[in-house]
């Protein structure tokens, strides 16, 4: 049986830590800045750690 090839959309967008965890970019950062307050968009900023069922649907995605 053949490999399985790893999601590359999501390997695009998204990362596994040394740890395992996995982390993203928010969405909502690429356009309509004005309307958003400066703390938000400092938030925006960063990377994000997905937790639950998302992050374990995610990890197997990317780590194949």
């Amino acid at each position: 049986m053949p490999k399985q090839k790893t999601k590359k959309s999501l390997r695009k967008r998204m990362w596994v830590t040394k740890n395992g965890k996995v982390r993203c970019y928010p969405a909502g950062t690429g356009h309509m800045q004005v309307s958003k307050s400066s703390k938000r968009r400092r938030k925006l900023r960063r990377s994000k750690i997905l937790t639950g069922a998302i992050a374990k649907i995610c990890r197997a995605c990317i780590e194949l």
